[in-house]
C-alpha cells in the first residue's frame, strides 16, 4: 500500500524540477482525487495550487437546455476544450491564471476563482476523465507531468458517494440511486483508463472529506 509519506516525496520531486510542472490525479467519482489534492497542497505549502476539472461542469441552464441534466457528471456535460485549453496555459506558467471552481453547496461552477501564480512550482489538477483516450481528453495526457489514479476499494467508494450525495440535500434513496446510476457508469467509464497512468494506488488510507 502506498503512503502518504511517499506521494509527498514524489510530489515534492515534482516541484523541484525548476520549472512549472503538473500532476494529474484521476479516478471514479469518490476516490478521494480531491482529497489527496489538498493534502498534498497544504504539505507543499506555497509551491503547489490544486486546480480541479469540475470547474468546467457546464452550468444548469445549460444542461437543461441540452436534455443532459440526469447525465450531469458525463464527459460531455463538462467544458472540456475550455479545460484542456486552461491546462495549457498552466503548463506553459508564463501568466497569473484565475481557474473557475465547481460550488457543490450550490451545484454551480464559479469562475475565475482560482487564482494560479507564475510562482507556483507545482500544480496539480484532479478529475475524472484526465486520462479519457476521447477527443479533447486525449490531448491531457501529454500536458501533465505525471497522473495517479486512485483506486480505492469498491464498496468504500460508493458509501461515501452517498454520503456527499446526502451532505448536499439528498435523500438516502436518492443519494443511492444517484450513486449507483449516472455516477456508476461514469465509473465504469473511467475504470480502464487507469492504464494510462503513471501510478495506481490502490486502497489507500486518507481522512476522506465529502467535498
Amino acid at each position: 500500500m502506498t503512503s502518504f509519506d511517499e506521494l509527498l516525496d514524489r510530489a515534492q520531486a515534482l516541484a523541484n524540477r525548476g520549472k512549472r510542472t503538473l500532476l494529474g490525479i484521476a479516478g471514479a467519482p469518490a476516490s478521494g482525487k480531491t482529497t489527496l489534492a489538498w493534502r498534498l497542497a497544504d504539505a507543499l505549502g506555497a509551491q503547489a495550487a490544486v486546480v480541479g476539472m469540475d470547474g468546467f461542469h457546464l452550468a444548469q441552464v445549460e444542461l437543461n437546455r441540452l436534455g443532459r441534466a440526469d447525465r450531469k457528471g458525463a464527459p460531455d456535460t463538462f467544458d472540456a476544450y475550455g479545460y484542456v485549453h486552461l491546462v495549457r496555459r498552466l503548463a506553459a506558467g508564463e501568466e497569473q491564471v484565475y481557474a473557475p471552481e465547481f460550488r457543490r453547496e450550490i451545484e454551480e461552477p464559479i469562475a475565475g476563482a482560482v487564482p494560479v501564480s507564475p510562482n507556483v512550482r507545482l500544480v496539480i489538477t484532479e478529475g475524472n476523465y484526465l486520462l479519457l483516450d476521447t477527443e479533447p481528453w486525449n490531448e491531457l495526457r501529454s500536458l501533465l507531468d505525471e497522473v495517479w489514479f486512485l483506486e480505492p476499494d469498491e464498496d468504500d467508494r460508493l458509501a461515501r458517494l452517498v454520503t456527499r450525495h446526502r451532505k448536499f440535500g439528498r435523500s438516502l434513496v436518492e443519494a443511492q440511486q444517484r450513486a449507483r446510476g449516472s455516477d456508476q457508469r461514469n465509473a465504469d467509464l473511467i475504470a480502464p483508463t487507469a492504464q494510462r497512468a503513471d501510478l495506481v494506488i490502490k486502497d489507500m488510507e486518507l481522512p476522506y472529506f465529502a467535498v
